[in-house]
């Protein structure tokens, strides 16, 4: 691992068998992420976006190591390693019992604040029990740290006894994130936590983890399909087209300077708040997106693509360096 990087991923794979027939065999399988290589910087935000089906949920989830126990077939081949205080880790090596000892250093903020949290728990015992597992705290610092993370994340620490359907949306994500936050982990990977917020409440969201990342100096994989709210988070930004990674660079070139014709149109689609402004020129692309089961021959996006040409079928694009920092899965374009 370079020196500056808290985590990388290396040829990343993943595939999910797809069943059929009277016994339920194999009969094809899905490559939902195909050869990913993304490397991460210790205290930075890496927004990770795309289209619905992309694969960037399947890489936060491959990343924090829980695929594999709640995904029967799948398959993953790749490297993700993390540097710990002893040294890096692949953490696609360990098995369950063996993860368990990382499992405070990298948590997971879900996308629904309504189904990740057990309605049969209290809030209190909701943020208590990553304790439980990863810390030998006594039960009176266990209680102490619970009533010191609801304060953090703007609740009460009255509230700890409450239970989550007595919260709304907002509250609920909030807890989720005190959650994660419980056993001072180095990596939150956020998987769409304002997807399924009203917008005034994404605002706040958003500026809670900003607050918390530079308190607790985490570094976050931010996952999301909303590209003005990673824009706003991110210190940089991956663009991902069926499972894999077509351009990567300084959140602001991305979004305001994109160089792949995927990126372009993705952008392109962005409103403007500001109503006097005229709106950017809005990009169709042709065609619907192929399925995961059968994709393009080279390059994935060549179906689709305003430049593509017909050699486009015979190989597949890697990220070139089109200006500092700023690449692009693309021969044919140029910053």
């Amino acid at each position: 691992m370079k020196p500056e990087n808290i985590l990388e991923i290396k040829n990343l794979v993943v595939k999910f068998p797809v069943s059929g027939g009277l016994f339920l065999k194999k009969v094809a399988e899905v490559k939902a992420v195909d050869d990913v290589n993304l490397e991460i910087k210790k205290g930075e935000t890496m927004g990770l976006v795309g289209e619905s089906g992309c694969g960037k949920s399947t890489i936060g989830k491959t990343v924090i190591n829980i695929l594999k126990f709640s995904a029967p077939g799948v398959e993953i081949s790749g490297e993700v390693w993390i540097r710990t205080d002893e040294g890096e880790v692949n953490l696609l090596r360990l098995n369950n019992n063996e993860m368990r000892k990382y499992r405070g250093l990298i948590q997971m903020i879900f996308q629904d604040p309504y189904s990740s949290l057990n309605s049969r728990l209290s809030v209190g015992q909701i943020i208590e029990e990553p304790l439980l597992y990863h810390t030998k705290m006594s039960k009176n610092e266990r209680m102490d740290r619970v009533a010191w993370l609801l304060e953090k994340v703007g609740l009460q620490a009255e509230q700890s006894k409450r239970y989550p359907h007595e919260f709304s949306g907002g509250q609920r994500q909030r807890i989720g994130i005190a959650r994660a936050l419980a056993t001072n982990p180095k990596i939150i990977i956020a998987d769409e936590p304002v997807s399924a917020l009203d917008v005034s409440i994404q605002a706040q969201v958003i500026n809670l983890l900003q607050e918390l990342q530079s308190e607790f100096d985490l570094t976050l994989l931010f996952v999301a399909h909303d590209l003005s709210v990673v824009e706003h988070i991110s210190s940089r930004i991956s663009v991902m087209y069926l499972g894999k990674i077509v351009e990567l660079g300084p959140g602001e070139k991305v979004y305001h300077h994109p160089i792949h014709p995927y990126s372009r149109a993705l952008l392109s689609a962005v409103p403007l708040p500001n109503p006097k402004l005229k709106n950017k020129e809005r990009i169709i692309l042709k065609g619907d997106v192929p399925s995961p089961m059968n994709k393009p021959s080279g390059c994935v996006f060549r179906t689709r693509c305003p430049i593509a040409k017909p050699e486009c079928a015979d190989f597949i694009p890697v990220l070139e360096l089109k200006t500092v920092e700023h690449f692009a899965a693309c021969p044919y374009v140029s910053a």
